[in-house]
């Protein structure tokens, strides 16, 4: 997408920062490709089932520990109960740099054990929430890759307002920790968009979010 004004990295909150168009072309299709991969996988894609009785609109596919509202673990109990897939190497390096570039600070040791990665469709969406299932206070990493959405980002008390909205495209990187480590928030929708703006990354259709944690489990 033609930008006449390059987009301006935001901090939306304190800790938390929104850097534009921070991975190139190349790496986005490389993510896909690898998401692709995963996705396909043992027990692949799930919509996790909620406490009551409901499932997410959002599928997802996990890496190192494999979340069950709201817990984690090694197995895919809520599938066929089989090992979760590792972390590879190349991503944790991935949200290392992700760290750095977003606070300016390359004294951080980040080494997340945890991926989620979020495939959405044009009718899914993610309620206000806050990732609180980890034990440890390091920053979350989230990649955006696909259609654009509304990224809702609010307060660390409730899910009311204020909160700040911004638009998140293919390519976009949000880091959140510190003070805003447990913050709520969510995607309330995917945006209107032309297909044939978006970028040649090999994404047929929706958005892909891929989230990069620490857990703390020891």
């Amino acid at each position: 997408m033609f930008e006449l004004i390059p987009r301006a990295r935001r901090e939306l909150a304190p800790g938390a920062v929104h850097v534009p168009d921070w991975l190139d072309v190349p790496r986005q299709r490389e993510l896909v490709e690898a998401c692709r991969g995963w996705a396909a996988e043992g027990p692949g894609l799930r919509a996790a089932a909620l406490p009551n009785g409901g499932r997410m609109t959002v599928r997802m596919v996990c890496l190192g520990w494999h979340w069950i509202p709201y817990r984690y673990s090694r197995t895919r109990d809520d599938q066929d109960g089989s090992p979760v897939p590792p972390l590879p190497d190349w991503l944790v390096e991935l949200g290392r740099r992700a760290v750095v570039d977003a606070y300016g600070d390359g004294s951080r040791a980040y080494s997340p054990d945890i991926a989620l990665i979020n495939h959405y469709t044009a009718d899914a969406r993610m309620g206000l929430h806050r990732d609180a299932d980890e034990c440890a206070p390091d920053p979350v990493v989230s990649l955006s890759l696909g259609a654009p959405c509304l990224f809702r980002f609010g307060g660390t008390e409730h899910r009311g307002r204020p909160w700040t909205d911004v638009e998140l495209r293919s390519g976009d990187l949000v880091v959140f920790g510190g003070p805003s480590r447990l913050a709520y928030h969510g995607v309330p929708k995917l945006l209107p968009h032309d297909p044939a703006e978006l970028p040649d990354i090999g994404l047929r259709g929706g958005r892909l979010n891929i989230t990069l944690r620490v857990s703390g489990f020891g």
